[in-house]
């Protein structure tokens, strides 16, 4: 490219490459343009026609060296000016730059002194707000005052002038009356007075429109304002920080009550569950798992919980051994009707209350406390009936320490005393006879003693184990060697409790009194009960309002092994129900209420009954069974000996049947109670159960079978038992298969060409694989081919194809060794 002199000028590949580019040039009359692009934008530098180089300012001008060929002093020189030009430009562009930092940073604190001048307009309004009130208070103080004043006068106005006579008998005293002025200035207090009043009360239309008198924003709101204003005016954002929550999750959850343990709008937690394809309310109620998508979803942390859980609050403690302190023992007579039972506690009240030595608890608690000679303090409990006594022991609650039972020397051992000598064995509680009726001409110790040995109770004085003493309610013979034997079984046992707890008892008896409510007569076993304290037992549960001791008086606490009547509980509790002090109500009433839906549950589950074939079914799951339990009742002692004797003989070394109890008459509320705590079904042999008996039955599950054939009883008992015993498995040899080749099948893996060499090869049958002559593998077959065909028997000497199920290791030369398992179910012949 040339100009108008015929000289080069500057093309585009002899640019230079900064700091920017000469693209062309053009000329205009007497002046020559020149076009340089720099980084930015295209400028057109002017350039005079006739300007000569001068040199000695740039060398390589006067150089012709160190000039770029083909480039002219002319060319030069434009092309130099087009850079100097470019330079000035990229300076004047940072100082615009700078001066546009500049100008943001003044903005900034300019905007910043706004926000303070704000923040301090308003503080100054807050405090204006503040002066304002006070000065209302004030007004409405002195408009009240100015009311009060003006209507003193107003009171001591007369009515009437003529009917105002005068004291000292002359003219009538002059009626003060008000000017009308007077009157106009006191309505207007009144008006003022009014009105300053009613600017206390906060109406709609205050509220909504933040009017005089109204709600004013907290300095927490006003704060939390000018924070989210200085945020965004730095340009920063305004978003909250998440609280990360952990959420108890029990097995299902209301959507409702999830949201709120969260935290969350329950808006949000709807839309969630519908973004996962659920369509639900915020009344309906989701499972554990759902719940933790949408747990985790939000951000927060889930704890699994069970229904269960609400009573780990109540979990036995351990004790230290330092803090546990001697408690009496707790005894209770048992034995049968007439034998004189109740004289017997009433002698042993009647002598040591009278004498001043020990408190006692009236008959109506059914406990009371005496003191030996030796000083030792022994709880004694009236017996609520065999069935209460085994009640308690199926609700857990070990409350007896000792047994003492009573048998009269004239009458032996009867079915009531044999009763409770096994529900002292069941209870595995240490047991004292007490021989009454001594004082009887026809009275025999020792036939008592030799009738008990049939019942696997050996005296001492017949070379046994447990204590007998001869007594008698009437004359007050043997008492105190009864009570001596008691305070010896009781320092065996070495009974201790721990005072310095929460409280842990057992109810022993409970009623509905019209005047007092629900009361329960609870002994305390472990720790201290005090007034005030919240506890629950079983599916009940209060507040101690009141403990009331023996004689009647209200007690403050009550220790380990003193029986109390305890006031306020909100239902009347079940005999033998374990009473816990809690920490707060919210705890005692969430235990009571898990307990009465477990309880209704439980109740309403059909087939809970401790059923025969129940009891089949359990001993085949559970391996550790190996007896089998009953109660029997028959009509008469000859036909209940004769079950007995028939009972044990069903068994084997591996299952027996154990007969809790045998009896005669009709089966009773003990039976049933003793049934249930054993988990044995009643067999009775031409008896009938009564109507309570019925009913307990039915409403505690335990199953009772009535029989008039003698055979048909053992039949059945003896196929119970034999549901206890594993079957049997049998194996059964089919034959042999040789393998000769293994092939590889798509689809199908590793398939065994086979030669049968003995008996028959059968798909339905179990195999071996066998590897000189050890045995590697053992399972089923997958697949038996006789050429393309799948077949269910391969004979011997005939070729076939067969793939194992989930094994593939074969090679060839192993055997395969086939055969048949047989289950047999085994009976007691």
């Amino acid at each position: 490219m040339s100009d108008s002199d015929g000289k080069k000028t500057l093309g585009l590949r002899g640019a230079p490459a900064r700091p920017g580019n000469v693209k062309q040039s053009f000329s205009h009359g007497r002046t020559k343009n020149v076009v340089v692009e720099t980084k930015r934008k295209r400028v057109v530098v002017p350039k005079p026609v006739g300007v000569k180089p001068t040199g000695g300012s740039n060398p390589s001008l006067g150089d012709p060296k160190k000039r770029p060929a083909g480039i002219t002093d002319s060319e030069m020189e434009r092309r130099l000016k087009a850079v100097q030009a470019a330079r000035a430009r990229e300076s004047e562009e940072a100082e615009a730059r700078a001066a546009e930092e500049k100008a943001r940073a003044e903005d900034r604190e300019r905007r910043r002194a706004e926000i303070d001048a704000k923040e301090a307009e308003e503080r100054e309004r807050e405090e204006s707000l503040k002066a304002k009130a006070a000065e209302d208070e004030r007004r409405k103080a002195e408009a009240e005052a100015a009311a009060v004043a003006a209507a003193a006068p107003a009171a001591v106005e007369q009515p009437s002038s003529a009917k105002m006579p005068n004291t000292k008998g002359g003219a009538p005293a002059p009626v003060v009356r008000k000017k009308e002025g007077d009157r106009e200035e006191t309505n207007k207090r009144n008006k003022a007075g009014d009105d300053s009043r009613r600017s206390g009360k906060l109406t709609l239309n205050q509220a909504l429109t933040g009017g005089e008198g109204g709600r004013q924003r907290s300095m927490a709101q006003m704060k939390r304002k000018q924070e989210r204003q200085r945020q965004k005016a730095m340009g920063g954002s305004v978003e909250r920080e998440k609280v990360v929550r952990n959420v108890n999750l029990p097995p299902a959850i209301v959507v409702s009550e999830l949201a709120n343990r969260m935290a969350e709008r329950v808006g949000a937690v709807v839309k969630a569950l519908m973004n996962n394809g659920m369509m639900v309310t915020q009344n309906e109620t989701i499972d554990a798992d759902t719940a933790e998508l949408i747990i985790e979803e939000f951000g927060h942390k889930v704890v699994r919980v069970s229904d269960a859980d609400v009573e780990d609050v109540i979990k036995e403690e351990i004790d230290n051994p330092k803090d546990l302190v001697t408690r009496p023992p707790v005894i209770t007579i048992m034995g049968h009707v007439d034998h004189g039972k109740t004289s017997l506690l009433d002698a042993i009240r009647k002598a040591k209350v009278q004498s001043g030595e020990a408190g006692g608890i009236t008959q109506h608690i059914g406990a009371y406390q005496v003191t030996t000679d030796n000083g030792q303090v022994l709880s004694f409990l009236d017996t609520p009936g065999h069935a209460a006594f085994t009640s308690m022991r199926s609700r857990g609650a070990q409350v007896t320490d000792i047994v003492v039972l009573v048998v009269a020397a004239d009458d032996a051992v009867m079915p009531q005393t044999i009763e409770a000598i096994n529900h002292a064995k069941a209870a595995n509680v240490p047991m004292i006879v007490a021989i009454n009726k001594i004082d009887k001409y026809e009275a025999n110790p020792d036939k008592v003693r030799t009738d008990l040995l049939q019942h696997s109770v050996i005296v001492e004085k017949m070379s046994g184990d447990v204590q007998d003493v001869e007594v008698s309610a009437t004359t007050g013979q043997g008492l105190d060697e009864l009570l001596e034997a008691i305070s010896l079984q009781a320092e065996l046992l070495e009974l201790k409790a721990n005072p310095d707890r929460a409280a842990v008892g057992a109810v022993i008896e409970a009623q509905l009194d019209v005047g007092r409510g629900p009361v329960a007569t609870v002994l305390i076993q472990n720790g201290t009960l005090r007034q005030g304290d919240i506890f629950v037992v079983g599916e009940q549960y209060g507040k101690v309002r009141a403990l009331i001791n023996d004689q009647g008086e209200r007690i403050k606490e009550a220790g380990p092994s003193v029986p109390v009547e305890v006031l306020g509980l909100n239902g009347t509790p079940a005999a033998g129900d374990v009473l816990n002090v809690t920490s707060t109500e919210a705890q005692a009433r969430e235990i009571a209420e898990y307990r009465a839906n477990a309880a209704k549950d439980k109740r309403a589950a059909a087939g809970a009954a401790t059923t025969l074939e129940q009891l089949m079914a359990n001993a085949k799951a559970d391996e550790t069974v190996s007896e089998l339990p009953l109660l029997i009742k028959a009509d008469v002692q000859g036909s209940a000996e004769a079950i007995l004797q028939a009972m044990e003989k069903i068994g084997n070394d591996e299952v027996r049947v154990r007969v809790l109890h045998s009896g005669v008459g009709a089966i009773t509320d003990t039976d049933v109670g003793l049934a249930e705590a054993s988990n044995a079904p009643i067999i009775g042999f031409n008896v009938r159960a009564n109507a309570s008996a019925r009913a307990t039955a039915n409403q505690k599950g335990v199953e009772i079978r009535y029989y008039s054939v003698i055979y048909d009883m053992v039949d059945d008992v003896k196929a119970a038992a034999s549901g206890l015993l594993s079957n049997e498995i049998r194996e059964h040899f089919i034959g042999y298969a040789s393998i000769k080749e293994v092939f590889k099948v798509t689809g199908v893996g590793k398939v065994a060409g086979c030669l049968v060499t003995e008996g028959k090869a059968s798909r339905a049958a179990g195999v071996r694989l066998l590897r000189d002559d050890v045995v590697i593998h053992e399972g089923t077959l997958k697949t038996l081919k006789r050429f393309k065909d799948e077949v269910s028997e391969v004979p011997s000497g005939q070729e076939c194809g067969m793939a194992f199920e989930n094994y593939e290791d074969i090679r060839a030369g192993d055997v395969i060794e086939i055969f048949t398992r047989e289950e047999v179910v085994r009976t007691l012949d």
